[in-house]
């Protein structure tokens, strides 16, 4: 049984960081200028559901029980916190969660600041459903997405991938959006194309 090794990025939403409106780039009389605005902070409840789904994705591939349950306890502990992790983490303050270890603490860091985790994963690629395997095969498509895509949306081909995409489905889910809908349609039609060439272009049958 093969083991597949995955350097996987989780993201809720884009950095948080003071952004300008993109709306104009004329110049504005003095004392008008447009005011920078505030990304929406990422949540307890948006790092738990994280922290709890990858639990989850990890258990489905028979991983590493301690593993498993290090992510849940984090997970428990994040959403039993009376104040947010953005702001106990943006005043310097330890993040105080029994049992969690450095490297988990580090990538709830990075979700909470930054909205986005990275995660090694080692997994039994036989234990995955096959329509997750299929979406693997799909150029910047990792293990967290290719899980979402099937269980949420029922993707279990190239062809369904293009036709969500197409209906405008994946975008409605958390996390996606317009451009990462667009993106996955042109990979999934790019591959329809290929394939369709390749069939066209295939010896028939017997010849010599």
């Amino acid at each position: 049984m093969s083991i597949m090794q995955f350097t996987q990025t989780v993201q809720i939403m884009p950095p948080l960081q003071m952004r300008r409106s993109k709306r104009t780039t004329q110049p504005t009389l003095p004392g008008m200028e447009q005011e920078p605005v505030q990304a929406q902070k990422v949540t307890n409840r948006q790092i738990a559901e994280v922290l709890a789904s990858i639990a989850d994705m990890i258990e489905s591939q028979n991983g590493n029980r301690y593993r498993i349950q290090a992510y849940r306890n984090a997970a428990r502990g994040v959403l039993a916190l009376q104040e947010s992790v953005v702001d106990i983490l943006t005043r310097g303050a330890p993040l105080v969660i029994p049992g969690l270890g450095e490297r988990l603490r580090t990538r709830i860091k990075d979700l909470a600041l930054h909205g986005s985790m990275t995660i090694n994963n080692g997994f039994y690629a036989q234990t995955l459903p096959q329509g997750v395997r299929i979406l693997l095969t799909v150029d910047h498509i990792g293990l967290y997405t290719a899980i979402r895509l099937h269980e949420e949306l029922g993707i279990d081909s190239i062809e369904k991938l293009y036709s969500e995409a197409q209906l405008h489905h994946i975008r409605e889910l958390p996390g996606f959006g317009v451009r990462s809908e667009a993106r996955l349609q042109q990979m999934a039609e790019n591959i329809l194309r290929n394939r369709q060439a390749t069939h066209n272009h295939a010896p028939l049958g017997g010849a010599a």
